[in-house]
Parts: structure tokens; C-alpha cells; sequence
């Protein structure tokens, strides 16, 4: 499975479109990566627990965004795109989003 940010692979021709394909990854908050990233709030630098979370929802994403393209039909997915968000649970949590998007494809 080839998965491309563009909307054209160097050297393959794309024989059919076979459709948007999208992928969701949603964590829960973390009370500990929480108060950690709120004492890097106070005294700034990164935070690298949280960065980890995105990186890690990023790579989940991407697989199941090929996982969901393969059940087409498709060898490629192109013009990936992934977004992170976060859902407002209630005043006492938070939960982090990662989507992944792209037009799955049949090569020749």
C-alpha cells in the first residue's frame, strides 16, 4: 500500500478513483500527561508526552486509513491529510482527535 500527501505518484499511473477514504483515532486525557504538561505550561519548553500521543495517533491513523482503502479494492491512497482536534467532554476532560483523509486508488 503506497500512501502519498500528493495527488500524483512519481512513475505510476492511477488506472481508477475509487473514493475518499477516511480514518478517525480518538485518546482519552490523561491526568498525570495532564498536570506534567501543565507544569511545562508554567516554566515552558516542549511536551514531549503529548507530542508522543500525536505521533503515535498519527502512525494509528495512517494504518487504519490503509487498512480502510485496501478493503476497496485499492493499492494507494493519495492527497492524505491529517488533521488533530480536540472534543470537549465536559469541564473535566478533554478528548484528543486525529483524522486522517485521502483519495484511495487502483494503480496500474
Amino acid at each position: 500500500m503506497i500512501l502519498s500527501t500528493t495527488d500524483v505518484l512519481q512513475g505510476r499511473e492511477i488506472d481508477a478513483y475509487l473514493g475518499v477514504v477516511t480514518a478517525e483515532v480518538v485518546y482519552g486525557s490523561n491526568a498525570l500527561r495532564d498536570w506534567f504538561a501543565g507544569i511545562r505550561d508554567i516554566i515552558g519548553g516542549r511536551t514531549g508526552a503529548y507530542e508522543r500521543v500525536f505521533e503515535r495517533g498519527q502512525r494509528e491513523a495512517l494504518e487504519e486509513l490503509a487498512k480502510r482503502a485496501e478493503a476497496t479494492g485499492a493499492d494507494g491512497v493519495i492527497g492524505i491529510h491529517i488533521t488533530t482536534d480536540t472534543i470537549n467532554v465536559d469541564e473535566s476532560g478533554t478528548l484528543m482527535l486525529i483524522t486522517a483523509t485521502g483519495t484511495a486508488v487502483r494503480l496500474q
